[in-house]
């Protein structure tokens, strides 16, 4: 049995979801370069935290979105096939979708997330607001193939993927998500996609080094979770955020940053840091318009329509399954 395992059943971890996160963490932090998942921002305190950040005045891309909903809802409403299914991947507040719900005629909303807890709570609040709407939902990887409910079946299907979620896909991670999408969908699917457009770098930059310095929070608390769940013994003062454009690669890179040397314990497992070593955390991908409908087409879907906001700096994409 290797350290890794060895570490992991001294550990008598309780489920199976945080022995992978603790698998995952113990590969990644002993690689070079060092990563971590950006799923793993996400438990109570990180959503809550995430929540916080979209209602900075630096970051652009919520209520841009939103916006774009709102003005585009009834031309969205168009594009819909009567009677539809709208399956949401990643499902999150429920902001953006109740915007779509009370302008489209949709038969069902299935939310898919791997918080079962969260969904169903998710799911309640919505049945008491559109009480002639059938909610199901679906704990699930939504980045892998699973099955939709039955009740479904011969419903027309509508993808949702809000969020520009799509840029923090490296673009071949895109690619494979929209084709499983494609299939979870069916034939005669369609999908209405998110995607932040390439801007004014400060303005990127910005919108992810805030002056309140929530963000920040938010990806040092990837951290905080690695020791509460996993045992870790990271010295929180002892790394710092740091949030940067790669021109070259179109992207924001998240990354926390080592102030010393040093060496964490994690499961038994000892971790070294550099001084100045990075530990990447996220990408958030920026594209043109041009650059996402050639993703969409290599995915095997073709773009319906496309909005943006009068400024440019979001975009909303209507896909339909190629044939």
């Amino acid at each position: 049995m290797n350290v890794h395992a060895t570490a992991l059943a001294d550990a008598h971890l309780p489920d199976e979801q945080t022995s992978a996160f603790a698998r995952d963490a113990i590969e990644k932090l002993s690689q070079q370069p060092k990563r971590l998942s950006p799923k793993y921002f996400y438990d109570a305190t990180g959503s809550e935290l995430f929540e916080a950040i979209t209602r900075l005045p630096e970051y652009y891309p919520t209520r841009t979105e939103l916006g774009i909903l709102r003005d585009h809802g009834a031309d969205i409403a168009k594009l819909i096939p009567e009677g539809a299914a709208l399956v949401e991947f990643g499902a999150g507040a429920t902001t953006k979708v109740r915007l779509l719900l009370e302008q489209c005629a949709f038969a069902a909303y299935v939310p898919v997330d791997i918080s079962g807890d969260f969904l169903n709570a998710q799911a309640s609040a919505l049945r008491k607001d559109f009480p002639a709407l059938a909610v199901y939902p679906v704990a699930a990887d939504f980045t892998a193939p699973f099955a939709l409910p039955a009740e479904i079946a011969d419903m027309p299907k509508v993808g949702f993927f809000p969020g520009s979620t799509i840029g923090n896909f490296e673009p071949h991670e895109a690619c494979r998500f929209l084709r499983i999408a494609r299939e979870i969908l069916g034939k005669g699917a369609h999908m209405i996609v998110g995607a932040d457009l390439e801007k004014d770098e400060r303005v990127l930059y910005d919108a992810y080094n805030d002056k309140a310095g929530v963000t920040a929070r938010f990806n040092l608390n990837v951290l905080v979770r690695i020791n509460r769940e996993l045992g870790g013994n990271f010295d929180l003062s002892a790394f710092t955020h740091r949030a940067i454009y790669n021109r070259e690669k179109h992207r924001i890179e998240m990354h926390l940053i080592s102030k010393k040397a040093q060496t964490v314990r994690l499961l038994g497992t000892g971790l070294s840091f550099r001084p100045g070593e990075s530990i990447h955390t996220e990408n958030s991908y920026k594209y043109s318009l041009e650059r996402f409908g050639a993703l969409a087409r290599a995915s095997g879907w073709k773009a319906r329509e496309s909005w943006t906001d009068a400024n440019g700096m979001f975009s909303v994409h209507a896909l339909a399954a190629a044939e």
